[in-house]
């Protein structure tokens, strides 16, 4: 063999093993101790199968970076849309906002991607008509819901009033001051708690509402206004809205729950709200309770999710009291299902995705405190095994936080924090359970994490 020939046949044997170990002809898996119960008899359990893109998605334009990444949706052509947090740079991610070099700055507050991950729309709060036209702007940004009529809705979860442009100067020497906290940025922390989650602030809320869009960013109405909100029983304002979903018959769903302790749903044409409930399907209230207690007699804060099914069943995230509760679109309690008990920190159950299935068999729950992909049976509510841990390489989670399916049933989630990444974990369809659970690490995804 000539030296060219060996060179070729070296580097490609090298590249093959790097793609392997990345996962491009692999599984993402890992299990929960209920998965052994679940595969007693070898292979009788068949379970989707997933391989974390390494590549997707590509590097952004104009040297972009993202902050907390904190929703995300899918449209009709499998298009991914994110919103992100461009206050939560840090000052050695944003030089180039303030012209100290080449890199970096962050991206406009909403990016759309294809299928291919490039990004193909931005705007946001300081871009186009989205700023001339004068309406409210989150202080916080959180959630994002591309509409059954290719529309967009954001939700928002700020506590404190909007404050200094992202990355300029003044934002970094104000916070930098002794005894000065660091100011509310335009889509940042926005008075959140450290970390820009917050949950429970009492008093004055400024993203009281939930604003419109077309797809590209020209202003359509707003349900609620800013600094508007009187509370869990307010029917004119939301109070730190987690997500926006919508139900076959055009309403729309909120997790209205980072400020009230409530779903909400509302008709998104007029703007008037539809009803309200709070955990057991119970009136909401907005006495002070602790977190952490899976028999709480109302929602904590945040209540982070209320994904609808086909099947008429709605799915909402009682996040920091680690459970799930089930209720019929009327707001009619049906059950409760308690998740990772024992989780402190941010809670377990954050966002809910079905597989694109016509009978939605399985379903999935990110948990950004145990860093992981929950895959439960969705008929008898039994978990199946879990994906992810913590780390930084394709496939680990740092505050995994948003999922959503597309209609080839890959999967794509959010991270927050310092995590500020989108991942897409393609469907490889049915395996037995038996094959997955026999393997510790796949495709850069640790077994049972």
């Amino acid at each position: 063999m000539n030296k060219l020939v060996r060179s070729k046949f070296l580097l490609a044997s090298a590249m093959a093993v790097a793609i392997a170990g990345l996962g491009l002809g692999a599984s993402v898996f890992t299990h929960s101790g209920s998965a052994q119960a679940q595969d007693s008899v070898p292979g009788s359990t068949m379970v989707p199968k997933f391989s974390v893109d390494p590549l997707w998605p590509k590097p952004m334009p104009n040297h972009w970076l993202m902050g907390n990444v904190i929703g995300v949706s899918v449209d009709k052509n499998d298009n991914v849309w994110v919103v992100h947090r461009p206050g939560t740079l840090e000052a050695k991610e944003s030089y180039l906002t303030r012209k100290e070099s080449d890199c970096c700055t962050a991206a406009p507050d909403v990016l759309e991607f294809d299928k291919a991950g490039n990004v193909i729309q931005s705007w946001g709060r300081d871009s186009g008509s989205a700023v001339k036209a004068g309406h409210d702007w989150p202080s916080s940004n959180h959630g994002i819901t591309v509409a059954p009529d290719g529309t967009i809705w954001l939700g928002a979860n700020g506590a404190g009033q909007p404050g200094l442009p992202p990355g300029s100067a003044e934002f970094y020497a104000a916070a930098a001051r002794p005894r000065t906290p660091p100011p509310a940025a335009r889509g940042g922390a926005g008075g959140a708690t450290a970390g820009g989650e917050g949950g429970g602030e009492v008093g004055r809320y400024h993203d009281s509402f939930m604003l419109h869009f077309t797809p590209d960013g020209k202003f359509l109405g707003e349900i609620g206004s800013a600094n508007g909100s009187k509370g869990s029983l307010d029917t004119n304002n939301v109070r730190g809205v987690a997500a926006i979903r919508f139900l076959p018959d055009g309403t729309l769903v909120a997790a209205d729950g980072y400020g009230n302790h409530r779903v909400s749903e509302w008709d998104p044409k007029t703007g008037k709200n539809v009803r309200i409930w709070g955990a057991y399907g119970k009136p909401p209230s907005d006495d002070p309770i602790p977190h952490y207690n899976a028999d709480s007699p109302q929602f904590g804060n945040p209540v982070h999710c209320a994904q609808p099914s086909v099947d008429g069943i709605l799915y909402v995230c009682d996040r920091t009291n680690n459970r799930i509760q089930t209720f019929k679109f009327d707001g009619t309690y049906l059950h409760q299902y308690n998740l990772e008990t024992n989780t402190k920190g941010d809670g377990a159950p954050w966002e809910i995705a079905f597989s694109t299935d016509p009978a939605q068999k399985f379903m999935y729950v990110s948990d950004g405190s145990n860093e992981k992909i929950h895959v439960f049976d969705r008929a008898s509510m039994k978990e199946l095994y879990a994906f992810g841990g913590g780390g930084r390489t394709p496939g680990e989670f740092y505050a995994v936080h948003s999922i959503v399916t597309d209609s080839k049933g890959n999967i794509v989630t959010t991270e927050t924090y310092r995590g500020q990444r989108v991942q897409k974990f393609m469907y490889q369809g049915l395996v037995p359970l038996s094959s997955l659970t026999s393997a510790k690490i796949v495709g850069g995804s640790i077994i049972n994490p």
